[in-house]
């Protein structure tokens, strides 16, 4: 418990009182003195409080001015004594302005006392005060400019009664003490801008020596403090610079108040910085002041100005030379200008009557060459004249190109103004390359924004001249991925609309230097003589002219290995009473349909589609995603499926769709490329309309009025086989150069057949040590093929035949036609090429026309095929059941030596021989209709060409899937054993 002090006599109370406020005071001062800072001042303050007034603890309290709030900077207690609970608290509590005792004395700015502070209502630290023994307090303020700065507080566990002699006293030692604290807060902030400041400071004697520096000093110049501090401060300047500088400081010397001057100072690497003085001197203490900026920097800057300033004069006065004779060859320029333009002219016309000179005769030769054929011709003949029409027919666009270029150039060439369908025009020219993009394997789409105008006032043919142009462009310059080709709506005035259009390619792009080229006349990408692709370099320069002609502007974004877009603008007249956009029919306003397409370009323009007949479109990337709505019941009248996609296609899709419950069964709308829309009836019988891509927006209408209301299409009948081949007119020598059995079999079979002598080899090195042996009529050679290529066998058969000056024709046998293909043939020496799975007509053609391929008569084959299709392959080999027996038996002793190599290469990451094992296998399977396994073999071989593994597995499954599949229908044919069949299905798994 605490206790009351009891109070001595009052003689002896009052002498004992006055003497400890004394001491207080005296330490309180001697602490202030003794200390540097303030964080040193603190702590003894309280100790000497404490011990002159015989109490036990003490706390300084500082003002938070951001959060007006008090906080517990520091404490002391007696030696021997502790009050750790106490102490936590008041370092963890922050007080308010009026709360507590150091709020309080905050708020009043007087000392206050409180005797026992357990009976204080006012003092919230007052139970854990009370546990470790306090009981009176007394605080008072540290006072600066008669504001509170901050608190002191100080406890003694024994009762006492307040002594206001001691709190004057504390109130006086606590405005010393907030003098001491703005004093060294000054003080510290001076301290700190001296030292943080990016200029030189110093502060130095009369005499030249440096007293105090600040760190700028040392990171300008290199030199520690005391580096500088030793030496005068002229052993630092420039030479040159020490007169004026000296002179400076004898200015100062003399009491100017102050000076401004530049010199030089010496760094510690030996180089020097100027530097901007400012100084001022206190005569009175021997004492100059002065700051320093680095100007370096500056100065190098004014004397590169001057420098710059002395060429253009220079340059100057070299001008004012020219001038004259720059006038004079203006002149002489403008008199040659007029005579160019006369020759230009000249030319012109010129060139446009040669044009129609040579454009006459040729109309004769392609209309007699047209009648010819009508007629009854030796194939022979036809062949021969198919070639006269075929050359025609470039030479005539060759001309046209030239004519429209004079006409062009001669300023004649007028647009016509009619009115015609935007829609009709742009579909109908996409459409003229579909069967091209299809050979190619390209996804060619046809966009056009809702916003379009059904009908304007311009020149179509024209239009489409320039369309043509920037489609057989893309089409030439891409070897996979799409091309799309749209149209927007771009502006609208008084007088007419203006349109957008761009094609855009995934190809092989344009470099950067060549893209403002390749507008002018007679200029190509590559203009090089071994360029892969040809042309005159007038097609782009006539759609641009033409482009111009239309009131717009033709431009170009492009990026090597990336793609290109070409893009223009075209201006059309307005129709007067324009004729109204087709829509659906008002049954079918809000029909919903489901859009299926592993294309995301093509899904959206579906959509959008669509949408604009007020139909309601919902897109899905797969069969699989499709099937899943379905058999959940979501409600759709209708599907648009593409045909061609993986894991399911299209047309199976439809036959799956047709197995759904009647209520969740909608009408198929099947899109699919050229080539691949003779399909069975006993297929087609699952869908109501075939489109070909890419799909025009009239035609995609009317196949959806017709499959939600009557009349859905009709499937046109299958082509039945081909005939078998008759005997050859002349016996021929044939050499076959193929690395796959089955094809090895099947085109010495053909041509065995129709009489020819036919010797076959495994791969180029062969072919050229047969050649070197015996004389053959003709070789046939596989592109892709071990040791040695076709290409490279090609181009050493003919380097042989240069010492004797024979010529045997090469035709180049390739699974698909890639763009260049025909080039690179010709390049290597060869005569022509054909493409696998092989035809027999074409094959027959080739041959005995010694290189010349004739038309396709032969069926495709179901392009969703997953097993035998008996009816192509039949047609592969003329009807012969018998040789088909032997092609399969081939085959089936072949393909898993290929698995196993396509299994090592996948392990090993050996794109090449992946590639090669893959192109050999796809080959083999194509010969019996097995699209899907020849697209599976296909996927394997793109991925070893492009070294992309990822995903080789899932199509080899696919291909093993295939593979089985065609073994179950050579035993349902009888073309095999059942227990042969069984064990070569063992092998393939």
């Amino acid at each position: 418990m605490a206790t009351r002090r009891e109070a001595p006599p009052e003689r002896i109370r009052s002498g004992e009182e006055s003497d400890r406020r004394l001491t207080a005071e005296y330490v309180a001062a001697r602490a202030l003195v003794e200390s540097g800072t303030l964080a040193e001042a603190i702590p003894k303050i309280l100790q000497a409080i404490c011990e002159a007034l015989d109490w036990e603890h003490g706390a300084f309290w500082e003002i938070d001015p951001k959060e007006r709030v008090l906080r517990c900077m520091e404490s002391w207690h007696a030696p021997g004594v502790s009050f750790p609970g106490f102490d936590v608290t008041s370092h963890q509590l922050t007080f308010a302005s009026g709360v507590g005792l150091p709020g309080r004395v905050w708020a009043s700015g007087e000392p206050a006392w409180i005797p026992d502070l357990t009976h204080d209502a006012n003092f919230p630290r007052a139970a854990v005060a009370a546990r470790e023994g306090l009981h009176a307090c007394l605080g008072f303020p540290l006072r600066h400019d008669g504001a509170v700065c901050g608190v002191m507080e100080f406890f003694s566990r024994e009762i006492r009664e307040p002594d206001e002699d001691l709190l004057r006293m504390l109130a006086t030692v606590g405005n010393q003490i907030g003098l001491f604290l703005e004093r060294k807060r000054a003080e510290e902030e001076l301290d700190r801008y001296f030292n943080m400041s990016l200029d030189l400071l110093c502060i130095a004697t009369v005499d030249g020596h440096f007293k105090r520096l600040n760190p700028a000093w040392e990171a300008t110049l290199g030199y520690t403090r005391e580096e500088l501090l030793r030496k005068h401060y002229l052993s630092f300047v420039h030479p040159e610079d020490k007169a004026a500088s000296a002179e400076a400081a004898s200015h100062l010397a003399e009491g100017v108040d102050l000076v401004h001057f530049e010199n030089r100072y010496r760094c510690k690497d030996g180089s020097y910085r100027w530097l901007l003085w400012t100084a001022a001197t206190q005569p009175e203490r021997d004492t100059v002041y002065a700051s320093a900026r680095d100007i370096t920097e500056r100065k190098e800057a004014e004397a590169t100005l001057a420098r710059y300033a002395s060429e253009l004069e220079r340059a100057r006065r070299r001008l004012e030379e020219h001038a004259a004779r720059q006038a004079q060859l203006l002149r002489e320029l403008e008199i040659a200008k007029r005579h160019a333009e006369d020759a230009a002219e000249a030319k012109s016309e010129f060139l446009a009557n040669m044009s129609h000179e040579i454009r006459t005769p040729l109309n004769a030769i392609l209309g007699m060459s047209e009648l010819a054929l009508r007629s009854h011709l030796s194939p022979e003949q036809r062949e021969y004249l198919g070639a006269v029409k075929s050359s025609s027919h470039a030479l005539l666009a060759l001309v046209n190109d030239i004519l429209d270029f004079s006409k062009i150039e001669a300023r004649r060439l007028d647009l016509e103004q009619t009115p015609f369908d935007v829609r009709e025009c742009v579909e109908e020219t996409a459409r003229l390359f579909a069967f091209r993009a299809e050979e190619k394997g390209l996804e060619l789409l046809c966009h056009i924004d809702a916003g379009v105008p059904q009908e304007v006032i311009g020149d179509p043919g024209r239009l489409r001249q320039v369309l043509v142009n920037l489609l057989g462009n893309a089409l030439k310059f891409t070897d996979k991925g799409e091309i799309v080709l749209a149209v927007v709506r771009e502006g609208n005035g008084s007088d007419g609309v203006t349109l957008g259009f761009s094609v855009r390619d995934t190809g092989v792009g344009i470099a950067a230097g060549k893209q403002r080229e390749i507008f002018d006349a007679f200029v190509q990408a590559d203009a090089s003589t071994t360029r892969r692709y040809g042309g005159t370099g007038l097609g782009l320069t006539i759609a641009s002219r033409l482009v111009e002609l239309m009131g717009g502007r033709i431009g170009l974004e492009s990026a090597e290995s990336v793609g290109s877009t070409f893009h223009f603008t075209a201006r059309f007249g307005r129709v007067e009473q324009a004729s109204e956009p087709r829509g659906p029919r008002a049954a079918l306003a809000g029909l919903r349909v489901l859009v299926v397409d592993d294309h995301a370009t093509n899904r959206r323009i579906l959509e959008e589609m669509l949408h604009s007949w007020g139909l309601v479109a919902e897109a899905v990337e797969s069969a699989a995603s499709a099937l899943e709505r379905l058999r959940a019941g979501e409600p759709y009248a209708l599907l648009v499926t593409d045909y061609q996609m993986p894991e399911m296609d299209g047309l199976e899709l439809a036959r799956r769709v047709s197995k759904l419950p009647a209520e969740s069964r909608p009408k198929v709308v099947l899109l699919t490329s050229v080539g691949q829309s003779e399909m069975e009836p006993r297929r087609r019988s699952t869908v109501a309309a075939i489109l070909t891509k890419p799909v025009k927006h009239s035609d995609l209408l009317d196949a959806i009025v017709a499959a939600c209301g009557e009349g859905a299409s009709a499937a046109p009948a299958a082509s039945g086989p081909a005939r078998s081949p008759r005997r050859a007119a002349r016996s021929l020598a044939v050499l076959v150069a193929e690395d796959t059995a089955v094809n090895r079999k099947l085109v010495s079979a053909v041509l065995g057949q129709r009489g020819h002598r036919v010797t076959a080899v495994e791969n180029g090195r062969e072919a050229v040590e047969a050649l070197a042996r015996e004389a053959f009529d003709l070789v046939l050679m596989d592109v892709q093929m071990p040791e040695m290529d076709g290409f490279e066998a090609a181009r050493a058969i003919r380097e042989a035949e240069r010492a004797s000056g024979a010529h045997v024709p090469i035709v180049a046998l390739t699974a698909h036609a890639l763009k260049g293909d025909r080039e690179r043939c010709l390049e290597a020496g060869m005569d022509g090429y054909l493409a696998k799975p092989i035809d027999l007509d074409q094959l027959v053609a080739a041959v005995e026309g010694l290189g010349a391929p004739g038309p396709s008569g032969a069926p495709v084959a179901d392009a969703q095929s997953e097993g035998f299709d008996e009816r192509f392959a039949l047609a592969r080999v003329g009807g012969d059941r018998k040789l088909l027996g032997e092609v399969v038996r081939l085959f089936r002793a072949d393909y898993p030596k290929t698995l196993k190599r396509i299994e090592a290469a996948l392990r090993r990451k050996d794109g090449e021989e992946l590639r090669l094992a893959a192109h050999a296998l796809k080959g083999s399977v194509a010969t019996f209709g097995a699209r899907r396994a020849r697209q599976a073999a296909l996927a394997i071989e793109q991925r070893g060409s492009a070294r992309r593994f990822a995903g080789a597995a899932a199509d080899l499954k696919t291909l093993r899937a295939c593979l089985r599949r065609l073994e179950k229908d050579f035993v349902d044919l009888r073309l095999v054993r059942k227990k042969a069949a069984a064990k070569k299905r063992g092998r393939a798994r």
